[in-house]
């Protein structure tokens, strides 16, 4: 699998009159791990959710490009065909649907058969989703639900995944699986942009680091050894 770059460039992003995003510029590369870490209110969801075009909120200038091609203004359907997969904050299944039903409702293929997501592929990276496949979504743990929004996303078959805080709320062997999981993804030559607050999880996964303060700023890019050994930075714009 092919990762694809992505750009979102002097981005302003509004909730009715609420101004968001002031000029947000973000970019990941072909194959990386970028982190966008930050405390909460910051604009973080609001970034990720315009580049999938989720609405609201309301872009009203800048321009977000993958690969190249401007996707400034798509639906969201239209964004998921070009690549982009989303993992939104708070799993949004489809509780009423069983888990195979969450997966094949949103399948779609695009890519070579050996490297194709389909269900079988999920399961086996999630073998607790295999047990579950009859199971109301609405009955599944807060891992499991997850899990299965992880895998409903890579049921797109995309090339660039947005992950909106997907360590929110798990125990830590869960955790753990997550982690595990992002691990075995990336590998695979995925580019991910992961929105995380959970700092242990982004040293450990991302290739780059970004920190984004009021209005969607990027106040500071860099490794996660640079950050990891900058305690003053980690303190003023992450409250550790």
């Amino acid at each position: 699998m092919q990762g694809k770059a992505l750009t979102a460039e002097d981005v302003h992003a509004y909730y009715g009159t609420a101004h968001i995003l002031d000029g947000t510029s973000i970019h990941v590369e072909e194959d990386e791990v970028l982190v966008l870490l930050g405390r909460n209110g910051m604009g973080k969801t609001t970034l990720v959710r315009t580049i999938a075009g989720i609405r609201p909120p309301e872009q009203r200038q800048g321009k977000i490009t993958l690969d190249g091609e401007d996707v400034t203004g798509l639906e969201s359907f239209e964004i998921a065909r070009r690549g982009i997969g989303y993992v939104p904050q708070g799993r949004h299944i489809f509780g009423s649907l069983t888990v195979a039903e969450n997966l094949d409702i949103i399948a779609r293929d695009s890519a070579p058969d050996s490297e194709h997501w389909d269900a079988d592929r999920v399961y086996e990276m999630f073998p607790r989703l295999r047990e579950r496949t009859t199971s109301f979504a609405s009955s599944l743990s807060g891992g499991e639900q997850q899990m299965l929004a992880i895998g409903r996303a890579l049921m797109t078959n995309p090339s660039l995944l947005l992950m909106d805080e997907p360590s929110e709320g798990l125990a830590p062997i869960i955790l753990g699986i997550i982690r595990d999981t992002l691990k075995e993804l990336k590998g695979t030559g995925l580019s991910i942009l992961l929105v995380e607050q959970q700092l242990g999880l982004a040293l450990a996964l991302g290739d780059r680091i970004n920190i984004m303060a009021e209005y969607g700023s990027i106040v500071w890019e860099g490794t996660p050894d640079e950050l990891k050994g900058n305690q003053d930075l980690q303190t003023q714009y992450l409250g550790v």
